[in-house]
């Protein structure tokens, strides 16, 4: 219980609180090494939990949004901030894709595990003009 408070931010009195212990415990176990890599860890669960259930539900927004869009029984200002969250959202769901799959690139070269360009689906041309355009 102590733990799922701190992880879902409750202070050290709150959380003491809602465990049944004394502020003087919840210092005290903050002290101890192992129970904040076990607090890390909840929190970084909870965090990737939480990303999964947005991501699943993204496909629908998108769907209403696309839908308010193209709705022309929808009033003009509703369908222009409809399409320019489609844009935006489009924007940064791409720029983070890239932005993964280059660190992952990166991550397997420090490894020395990088894909080769083949692998990849590109060519060392292609890879090379893309940089150049970047």
């Amino acid at each position: 219980m102590l733990l799922q408070a701190l992880a879902c931010g409750a202070t050290v009195e709150n959380a003491a609180r809602k465990a049944g212990v004394c502020e003087r415990t919840v210092y005290r176990r903050l002290a101890d090494p192992a129970f904040c890599r076990q607090l890390r860890e909840l929190r970084t669960d909870m965090v990737q939990r939480t990303a999964g259930m947005l991501t699943g539900a993204g496909l629908g927004s998108v769907k209403t949004l696309v839908d308010l869009q193209n709705d022309v029984a929808v009033s003009a200002g509703v369908r222009r901030r409809s399409a320019r969250d489609v844009l935006e959202m489009g924007l940064k769901f791409r720029e983070t894709a890239e932005l993964e799959q280059r660190l992952a690139a990166v991550e397997a070269r420090l490894a020395g595990t990088a894909p080769t360009a083949e692998e990849r689906g590109t060519d060392a041309g292609a890879a090379r003009e893309d940089r150049a355009s970047a």
